[in-house]
């Protein structure tokens, strides 16, 4: 049974949000954190909706990075909580907005730097990782996180939702200040779609950074 289901980014893991739920699970929380690697929006969606469903109150849901894409999906929640997500909504796709963005700025965002493996997955440079997902997170931190990333197939970037949740469930999207992951003019088209929404003088990893904070903030949501 859980209060709360944190869901990672891409090219993350569960073990990336150990440091909050493990927070979390001290303050008396039950926490889950799925596995969401190599399934589609579509399988991702019904796992974490069967985990909503055993739950015997409806939990919170966390989405982080692109972990905000099936967060947003996700029916029977209490509520949404957006740590620099991305907020899709019908047919809209991350290569899509990253398109726009380029169309309307005249050049492509300055975006994570990909990496193609031999299987034709894309991996992260360690070093640009460091600086754009990590960037406030002091060298010991950062470096389990770096350690755990894994390649990503490309096919997450075509990822459109056939349906969202976050237009008819309470939400609250947290920005980063010094996110250097989600382009800016997204970031204010994402936070637009919740009820609520802060900027926090963070970088994208506000779990990492500022676990105390996002714990907070979990807690203050479960209340209201």
């Amino acid at each position: 049974m859980s209060d709360l289901t944190i869901l990672h980014g891409a090219w993350h893991q569960p073990a990336h949000y150990d440091d909050l739920a493990g927070l979390l699970r001290s303050q008396g929380l039950s926490v889950e954190v799925p596995d969401l690697y190599e399934l589609s929006l579509d399988e991702g969606t019904t796992l974490v909706e069967d985990i909503v469903a055993a739950a015997e109150q409806p939990p919170l849901v966390v989405g982080h990075s692109f972990g905000g894409v099936t967060a947003g999906t996700i029916r029977g929640a209490a509520g949404l909580i957006f740590l620099a997500g991305w907020i899709l909504d019908v047919g809209e796709s991350p290569a899509q907005l990253i398109a726009e963005v380029a169309q309307s700025t005249g050049a492509p965002p300055d975006g994570l730097v990909l990496v193609p493996d031999d299987a034709g997955r894309l991996g992260l440079d360690p070093a640009d990782a460091r600086k754009k997902l990590y960037g406030d997170v002091d060298d010991a931190a950062a470096a389990r996180p770096i350690e755990l990333l894994r390649p990503e197939p490309p096919s997450i970037f075509g990822a459109e939702p056939s349906r969202v949740s976050w237009r008819d469930t309470p939400s609250v999207y947290v920005a980063g200040r010094n996110d250097q992951a989600v382009p800016a003019p997204l970031v204010s088209r994402f936070a637009a779609r919740c009820s609520a929404s802060g900027t926090w003088e963070t970088g994208h990893s506000p779990h990492l950074s500022h676990p105390a904070a996002v714990a907070d903030l979990i807690h203050r949501q479960r209340r209201s």
